[in-house]
């Protein structure tokens, strides 16, 4: 017992000019002696609660996680008073949350700010720099947006080809199978009805386009936005080529093994792929190549990294600042 009240008395001690963090100190102990199936006495957490209250206390949090033990009497949860942090204070110390470090960004996203990015190439040697439009790769996330142009592409690339046959064009003779009357059988006039083997599909699908429709601004914002969640991401990669010194795929293994927490690549050009790049990336299947024409967000959204040569970026750039035809 002493274990446990020793490390509570401490606490209070410590923190006795901090009304907000005694009380998280107070849940974290009990939190962890839980966990570790160590013997509390009931009296005495009765007890650290009602000191709670007495003093003005914020207890919401004791309050919540005591509510799961089965045995506590029902009278220590009446009566109890909450007091609301204020305004300019945090319920919760920030450093009590979490001794884990988060990144997190040195700019706001979204704000269509002009990026300055490295140029390098697969051997990782500098090349320069390159600026990001920031109408193009600093535009604001929409999953909304990326949801309806997903949809739109899947649905526009569905062949519609599938077919059924109606009565009238299923193979079989249009004789009446026999007499109406005096059988004894349920009537029939054919026997190339939808209830007999080899008959017709009644309602069955007919060859027709999936594609729904969708603005092409919504086409392109969509695209944009997808550009720009791997931007933020630091997943866009840019190239000055993707030039390779043959077809042979172990090259090209060895430069994806070089990038950091890589699994699926998107390699993107603004011309014509390379034949020695096309060969040597065939066999991989964690490696497309695609022409910057191309470009779409379900390819890049399949891909965890996004590779560009300057070329595709310009080429890019100028097809999203082109006048949209209406």
């Amino acid at each position: 017992m002493a274990s446990i009240i020793c490390p509570l008395l401490a606490i209070w001690v410590v923190d006795i000019s901090t009304k907000q963090s005694l009380v998280v100190n107070i849940w974290l102990i009990i939190h962890s002696s839980v966990k570790k199936s160590i013997f509390l006495h009931l009296s005495f957490l009765k007890c650290a609660l009602v000191y709670l209250t007495a003093h003005d206390f914020s207890i919401d949090i004791c309050f919540n996680y005591c509510f799961h033990f089965q045995n506590l009497p029902a009278s220590c949860f009446s009566g109890y008073s909450t007091l609301l942090a204020p305004a300019n204070e945090v319920l919760i110390p920030p450093e009590l949350l979490s001794s884990k470090t988060v990144w997190t960004p040195d700019r706001e996203l979204g704000q269509y700010e002009d990026l300055v990015a490295r140029v390098t190439n697969f051997h990782n040697e500098d090349k320069g720099f390159m600026v990001l439009d920031g109408d193009v790769f600093d535009v604001p996330i929409r999953k909304d947006i990326v949801h309806r142009v997903v949809r739109w592409q899947l649905a526009k690339r569905q062949q519609g080809t599938h077919s059924t046959k109606t009565i009238s064009e299923v193979s079989g003779t249009g004789k009446k199978p026999y007499k109406q009357k005096g059988t004894g059988r349920a009537r029939h006039g054919t026997l190339r009805g939808p209830q007999f083997r080899g008959g017709a599909t009644m309602h069955g699908p007919k060859p027709r386009s999936h594609a729904i429709k969708l603005q092409k601004k919504v086409r392109r914002l969509g695209l944009k936005i997808a550009l720009s969640a791997r931007t933020a991401e630091g997943k866009l990669l840019i190239f000055e080529d993707l030039e390779v010194p043959s077809h042979k795929t172990k090259n090209i293994v060895q430069y994806i093994r070089q990038m950091d927490d890589t699994k699926k690549v998107l390699l993107v050009d603004g011309d014509d792929i390379d034949k020695k790049l096309k060969l040597a990336t065939q066999n991989l299947h964690y490696v497309n190549v695609l022409p910057s024409i191309g470009l779409n967000v379900y390819s890049i959204l399949q891909h965890d990294t996004l590779v560009m040569t300057r070329a595709a970026i310009n080429r890019i750039v100028e097809r999203m600042h082109t006048p949209i035809n209406r």
